[in-house]
């Protein structure tokens, strides 16, 4: 079976996050002052093969874990759904 894969992975609430803090700098240039606590992030998805939906968790984990993530730095969540077949 076919899944995919919906990964989120955000900078620790505690670590400095520049890249939030350009863009906080940039919507306030706009007028947007209204816009607050920004924090960038990564938005990941991809399609794991495997006999179960409990597997292909397994297995996003894995991929997180090893790459995906730097969990010194950051967490990550992740929905994993069946894909159908067309």
């Amino acid at each position: 079976m076919k899944f995919q894969a919906s990964i989120d992975v955000m900078p620790h609430k505690v670590i400095l996050d520049p890249q939030g803090k350009a863009v906080l700098s940039g919507l306030k240039n706009l007028g947007l002052s209204m816009m607050d606590n920004v924090r960038v992030g990564k938005h990941i998805t991809l399609e794991v093969e495997a006999d179960s939906k409990a597997e292909a968790e397994e297995k996003t984990t894995e991929a997180c874990d090893k790459l995906l993530a730097n969990k010194i730095m950051e967490y990550y969540e992740f929905e994993v759904v069946e894909l159908q077949e067309a």
